[in-house]
Parts: C-alpha cells; sequence; structure tokens
C-alpha cells in the first residue's frame, strides 16, 4: 500500500531530525519510494520565531493505516515531540509527522482522518508533495495534487 506523509521540524537540528524520522519510518513502516527536497517555510496557524523544514515522502507500506498511525507517533515521541496540536492550537515542535494519504482510502474516526483533512490549506504540505505526486487525486475532493495547489 501507498502511503504519503508530510514531516515538518522547527526545533533543533531540523535537517538531523528529519533524517531520523526517515531512518524510523524506513525501519516500522516500509520502503521509502520517493522522498521531495527540504522546503523551508513560515509557521502555519501560529508565530513563531522558527520556521519550519518541510518534505513530503512516499512509502510502500504492508501496516494499517491504523497501524501507520500508531508508529508515526511513537517515532515523534522518541524524537523528542511533547504533545500533540488540539483543536488547532499549534506549537513549535522537534518533529510532526503528518499521514496525507493511504493509498485512495477515505477514513474518518475520532484517531484518524484520511486523507489528511487540511493538506489542501497547506502550501507547505502540498509544494513538496507535487515534487513526487503531482498527479496524485484526493479522493474527497476529486483533483490533483497540482490543481490543489494552484488554488491556494
Amino acid at each position: 500500500m501507498n502511503v504519503y506523509f508530510s514531516l515538518g521540524s522547527n526545533l533543533g537540528n531540523r535537517q538531523e531530525l528529519l533524517e531520523l524520522a526517515f531512518t524510523l519510518l524506513n525501519k516500522r513502516i516500509g520502503n521509502l519510494v520517493s522522498r521531495s527536497s527540504f522546503y523551508e517555510t513560515e509557521p502555519w496557524g501560529f508565530s513563531s520565531k522558527n520556521s519550519f523544514l518541510n518534505v513530503c515522502c512516499l512509502y510502500d507500506t504492508k501496516l494499517t493505516p491504523q497501524e501507520v498511525l500508531k508508529e508515526t507517533q511513537q517515532i515523534e515521541k522518541e524524537l523528542g515531540r511533547k504533545r500533540k496540536s488540539k483543536n488547532r492550537e499549534y506549537h513549535d515542535r522537534p518533529i510532526d509527522i503528518d499521514l496525507l494519504f493511504y493509498d485512495q482510502l477515505i477514513i474518518n474516526t475520532p484517531a484518524l482522518t484520511l486523507p489528511h483533512p487540511l493538506m489542501h490549506e497547506r502550501k507547505f504540505v502540498l509544494e513538496p508533495l507535487k515534487e513526487i505526486a503531482p498527479d496524485v487525486i484526493h479522493p474527497v475532493l476529486k483533483e490533483s495534487v497540482i490543481q490543489l495547489l494552484e488554488k491556494l
């Protein structure tokens, strides 16, 4: 199964933390198929003097979406993430790993929403995602990554 992620970091050695996250994703999720360049971006949804380093990637996995979520949350904890954002209250963080797509599945549970419910509003997600998946169709919005980015 194809699972797309968005990773970001704005605390500590951002590139090193992202590379560590890739190492752990490779061990626990599956095989890295492709990854975008790093993008330096301003914080979204909150103010901070720390800019983000963002990247998107595609993995081939045998895990279920729920297992992938559990593993990514564990990786975040191991790399220093103390708390998740709630009710759109965002803050600085050493690592953030968001599931964007899991094949074309649509999931809407209290624990997991796929595709990611805010990805189409975030240039810091769509820009790097365009590098590796320009023609992937959002299964709810029925538009490609390029089309979503052009709308921003």
